[in-house]
């Protein structure tokens, strides 16, 4: 005969198996707890999250924006000789289509820079056109890099660049790779960027050029945009090179870090191709840069 112990079938012990009927609910709970904290991140990440690829890049080149927020001048006559040496020089992009390069060597051009790539997501369709016919009627050329700091890092942007047209070599015919920086054709005149934000990004985009082709590039901005968007910064004027837009008789007044300017975009409205640049110095000089 079998004696019943403490804990009959009228009042059952607690049991191992027990308690998870006791967890699982607390267990959902936590998870749904979990995901609504994952949504509410999300949701964070989503506000930081890049700018969309630009929208329309064959719309963006060299002084695009210059001229729409400072102006242009008519007739894209040169300005007046001066005693200091210089050289003729054309940029083009897309918005050029197939350009007549044996017409511009005639009028006298002799070096050419050719927009290559915008963010990480455009490449010039007329490239090959543009950045082989003018090496082919006998220029010294390069490419360049349209900037979009708001869609993806500076590193980014000069890898995608230095792949897709920004190379370099020591030929003597082919010129350090430029860098574009000028009013958001999208948004924010800044790109929604604080000046040292802007700064970090161009010295993130300016070392990963060079580790990729062992040359400082050169920095094509207006000293109007500088002083707004960079608060005038002093970083880059003892290493890159300056290329400076300005539509008038003299290239006026040079952002703050720099002498002296390199190349001067004087003209948006010039023969053929309308942007039409001078190279503060001889031929030889010019050569010298491209050979580093």
């Amino acid at each position: 005969m079998s004696v019943l112990r403490s804990g009959s079938p009228h009042r059952p012990a607690r049991t191992p198996a027990a308690v998870p009927g006791v967890l699982l609910p607390l267990l959902s709970l936590l998870s749904l707890l979990a995901f609504v904290l994952g949504l509410a991140g999300t949701a964070g990440a989503a506000d930081v999250r890049r700018a969309p690829e630009p929208r329309h890049p064959g719309q963006d080149w060299a002084g695009s924006q210059i001229a729409r927020h400072e102006g242009t001048t008519a007739g894209g006559a040169p300005p007046a000789a001066s005693l200091t040496a210089s050289v003729e020089g054309v940029d083009v992009s897309s918005h050029n289509g197939s350009v007549s390069w044996s017409t511009l060597w005639s009028s006298g051009v002799r070096f050419a820079y050719v927009k290559a790539t915008e963010s990480t997501s455009y490449t010039n369709p007329s490239f090959a056109q543009q950045y082989n016919g003018s090496y082919s009627a006998g220029m010294i050329r390069g490419a360049y890099h349209f900037a979009t700091p708001d869609t993806s890092g500076g590193a980014a942007q000069a890898a995608y660049f230095a792949t897709h047209g920004g190379g370099w070599s020591r030929d003597g015919r082919t010129l350090p790779g430029a860098l574009d920086m000028e009013y958001n054709p999208y948004g924010s005149t800044c790109y929604g960027l604080s000046p040292a934000a802007l700064v970090s990004w161009m010295k993130d985009w300016f070392a990963t050029y060079k580790a990729r082709t062992g040359r400082d590039a050169v920095l094509y901005t207006s000293t109007n945009w500088w002083k707004q968007c960079t608060g005038n910064s002093t970083a880059f004027g003892a290493v890159n090179p300056l290329w400076i837009p300005r539509y008038g008789s003299s290239v006026g007044e040079l952002p703050a870090g720099w002498d002296f300017h390199t190349l001067w975009q004087y003209t948006s409205s010039g023969p053929t191709v309308g942007d039409h640049n001078r190279f503060n110095g001889s031929a030889d000089r010019l050569k010298a840069l491209a050979n580093g």
